[in-house]
């Protein structure tokens, strides 16, 4: 029998739901690259229910437990007397979400002998030291591209949001006020504006394709060029790097992973060479950009704004700067567990499980940590400390 712990996030405060906005969801047939959606032998839940909380259990206990094994579902999994601390010891299997990661340190994988699998329910898997996994021999997977475009969408919104000056005009309405003129001396046009994604993979070109109708001018940088008949379909300028491209743009969105050539990229030198009143958009992982830079930027009028879903820690403290800095439109780490991607990243989830359980290869594109190395869709997009 093997201890399965999985930590997902809080329910609502009023409860797990038992009714939706809406009674299905659209059906996809496969992602845009042609990659295969998630399929498992069976499912256990139903999609656009609410799977990502604790109570949701990703729709995994009745298959777990058909086959004799325990299943420990906590969201309380911070300091040395959580609940995931306490289960951890003799757990064989951790499945976590970004957006309410339970971090497998060096010393928490140390603590854990028996642990063989790490799931992370959708993708970006930084949460988990991966040297330290390759070293441990523990194999860590994720379910590639089934967030991807619901966190491309969100980008896509934010862009708008922040350009638009959307958040400070609906408060006016809320605030029973008509502040036109308070509203509009923010706001611009997208139209015209110089757009660029650092990483242009799944989400970052996502992020290219639903911008190019606006009539904007497409940018991007990424370690792995794309085609040249996409960069001509599309308009793409390539830069070789982040630094010869930001000081060229309106709006830069961060669409890469976390790993020890990111982190701390956007910090007071970069920003410092981007064009005053440029936006920047980070949906990828907080530590890419330096927090305190951030702030000092927006108050120093060097960035017009700031949005993103990612913090560090997550949750973040309540006194964390990001949510009291000006001109942010910060949400909590919510762009890719939509109800549409909770359905994906549940059932690919369960195909992880029964790919370990049966002893048949997990998917290449799931895997990033594999037999004492990087692997799959983590050789091509992580690097490790040398």
């Amino acid at each position: 029998m093997a201890k399965v712990l999985c930590v997902l996030y809080d329910d609502p405060v009023d409860g797990h739901p038992t009714n939706y906005a809406r009674d299905d969801l659209p059906t996809i047939p496969d992602y845009s690259d042609g990659q295969k959606l998630p399929s498992p032998k069976g499912i256990d839940f139903t999609p656009g229910h609410l799977l990502g909380s604790v109570s949701g259990e990703l729709g995994v206990r009745p298959y777990l437990e058909g086959l004799g094994h325990e299943l420990v579902v906590t969201s309380d999994k911070d300091g040395p007397d959580s609940v995931f601390e306490r289960e951890l010891a003799d757990a064989e299997i951790v499945i976590s979400q970004p957006f309410w990661p339970a971090y497998l340190t060096p010393e928490r994988i140390a603590k854990a002998p028996n642990l063989k699998l790490a799931v992370t329910a959708g993708i970006g898997s930084d949460h988990v030291d991966l040297q330290a996994a390759i070293e441990g021999g523990v194999t860590v997977a994720e379910v590639t591209f089934c967030n991807s475009i619901s966190v491309a969408e969100h980008v896509v919104m934010m862009i708008l949001s922040q350009v638009r000056n959307y958040l400070p005009s609906h408060q006016i309405v809320l605030d029973g006020g008509w502040n036109i003129a308070d509203a509009v001396s923010r706001s611009y046009d997208l139209e015209g504006m110089h757009v660029g994604t650092v990483a242009a993979g799944r989400i970052g070109l996502a992020v290219l394709r639903r911008l190019a109708p606006f009539d904007v001018h497409l940018h991007y940088t990424d370690r792995h060029r794309l085609p040249a008949e996409l960069e001509a379909e599309l308009g793409l300028t390539w830069h070789a790097s982040t630094d010869e491209m930001v000081p060229h743009l309106d709006v830069v969105t961060i669409n890469a992973p976390l790993h020890p050539e990111t982190e701390g990229l956007f910090g007071d030198k970069l920003l410092g060479t981007m064009k005053r009143g440029a936006y920047l958009i980070n949906t990828a992982r907080a530590k890419i950009a330096d927090r305190d830079a951030i702030v000092r930027a927006l108050e120093s009028g060097q960035l017009a704004g700031y949005a993103g879903d990612v913090w560090y820690p997550q949750p973040a403290p309540a006194d964390h700067p990001w949510r009291t800095m000006p001109h942010h439109g910060m949400t909590p780490h919510i762009s890719g567990s939509s109800l549409s991607a909770q359905a994906r990243y549940a059932a690919g989830t369960r195909e992880i499980l029964e790919s370990y359980f049966e002893g048949t290869p997990i998917r290449d594109e799931y895997l990033i940590v594999d037999g004492g190395a990087l692997a799959g869709t983590g050789a091509h997009s992580y690097s490790t400390a040398k």
